[in-house]
């Protein structure tokens, strides 16, 4: 694989294009983006004689990692206001669409979805990426409106908003796009659909539950756990949380097991799933624990 310095330099170049784009959105896309490399290489290796692209292929690792540095970018310009809201605007609209900002500054955006337009494998896993995208851009302007706001949504609410704000779709997608995963596919099948938004909700229940100590002292309210107290301040939130957890992980499996999903997917949702303590608990930049125990909230 693309030695790590090398990676973070290409990211780091690339970033600088964007207004707000920070060292720390790029060091967080490279160790997870190598984290999840690493946990399918031998799957990748096993598609590549069908798909012709190589694992290890350094112009698609940093594809990869720079889609997941703009990740990054855009939930700190929803929660940090790195840009003003017109500049947002104007970046969501290029990126949903795939054309270039209209304001200067941003012009990161274009290139990103230039390259990755160009190596898609399926020009399929492009459209759907603009997609996921403006699903991505969506729910996070939704969750800051409502966390600002006085009428507080139900749990429901919050997590069906918060599953396309964790942004494994797009994670996924764009995989699926550099290595031929055939994700587009997959979609039309009921029980993909129905793994991708199990997935998505154990990654905002982990995500909120590792970074709620932080997300408290910083009176940020768009987690889980925080919403919860507001409403019910008696309730035990981290046992009820960890048992919504429990369950979606259950049912997971259960699909995992009943279903026959080709390479990488498997070991793919596995590495997914195991984020929290591979990933989470082991970043310093970004969701390192404070003296109170809490990590930062996860910015997908």
């Amino acid at each position: 694989m693309i030695p790590t310095e090398s990676a973070l330099q290409q990211v780091l170049e690339w970033g600088r294009s964007l207004i707000g784009f920070a060292d720390e959105h790029a060091v967080e896309a490279v160790r997870g983006g190598q984290y999840i490399l690493q946990r399918i290489q031998p799957s990748l290796h096993d598609t590549s004689a069908r798909t012709g692209r190589d694992p290890q292929d350094e112009k698609l690792i940093v594809a990869f990692y720079r889609e997941l540095a703009l990740l990054f970018w855009l939930d700190d310009c929803n929660d940090l206001g790195l840009i003003a809201p017109e500049q947002l605007a104007a970046v969501e609209q290029a990126l949903g669409q795939g054309v270039p900002c209209a304001l200067p500054g941003f012009e990161g955006c274009a290139v990103l979805r230039a390259s990755l337009a160009a190596l898609a494998y399926n020009r399929r896993d492009y459209t759907a990426l603009l997609n996921d995208t403006r699903c991505y851009c969506a729910a996070l302007r939704a969750g800051h409106a409502q966390a600002a706001g006085a009428q507080r949504w139900s749990y429901a609410e919050y997590l069906h908003n918060s599953i396309d704000s964790i942004a494994y779709a797009n994670v996924f997608c764009c995989l699926s796009l550099l290595w031929g995963l055939d994700m587009a596919t997959l979609r039309a099948r009921p029980a993909f659909r129905q793994v991708l938004r199990l997935i998505s909700t154990i990654g905002r229940l982990q995500n909120d539950l590792h970074g709620r100590a932080k997300d408290r002292s910083a009176g940020e309210a768009d987690n889980a756990a925080i919403l919860l107290l507001q409403r019910y301040p008696a309730m035990p939130v981290e046992d009820f949380l960890n048992d919504e957890l429990a369950g979606h992980e259950r049912m997971l499996h259960r699909v995992m097991v009943e279903e026959s999903f080709p390479a990488p997917w498997g070991p793919l949702i596995e590495a997914m799933a195991a984020i929290r303590a591979k990933y989470y608990e082991t970043s310093i930049s970004r969701y390192g624990n404070d003296a109170a125990g809490g990590g930062q909230r996860a910015p997908a």
